[in-house]
């Protein structure tokens, strides 16, 4: 099976910022893009950035210039840094990976649980 389990998620106040890891575990054979959503109450689940095998990167325009997306290929991990944080960033913030299992020929697609992000007084 594999998992995905975030971390790093929490309270902040409007310009600080937080650092989300998402670490894919498993029995994993190659990982292709791997990014972050976010839901926030009463809204659809949207892309906030992504990150190709090759780390090209792409982010909702929203978020450029202050957030970042890298991973971590040797520890199968995304990351997320988050600065500047603004109170429209609170929401819950969900992984996903795009993945090959090594018990299967194609990919898919996984979800990691979510972690909330509150950026508040």
């Amino acid at each position: 099976q594999v998992q995905l389990v975030e971390s790093g998620g929490g309270l902040v106040q409007p310009g600080g910022s937080l650092r989300l890891s998402c670490i894919a575990s498993g029995r994993i054979g190659n990982i292709n893009d791997l990014g972050w959503y976010r839901q926030a109450p009463g809204k659809e689940r949207d892309l906030v950035a992504m990150i190709t095998s090759s780390s090209t990167t792409n982010y909702a325009e929203s978020v450029k210039e202050r957030f970042t997306i890298s991973r971590d290929n040797a520890k199968n991990t995304v990351y997320l840094q988050m600065n500047r944080l603004k109170p429209e960033d609170t929401a819950v913030y969900y992984c996903y990976a795009n993945l090959r299992p090594k018990y299967l020929v194609t990919s898919q697609t996984y979800w990691g649980q979510g972690t909330q992000v509150t950026v508040s007084d």
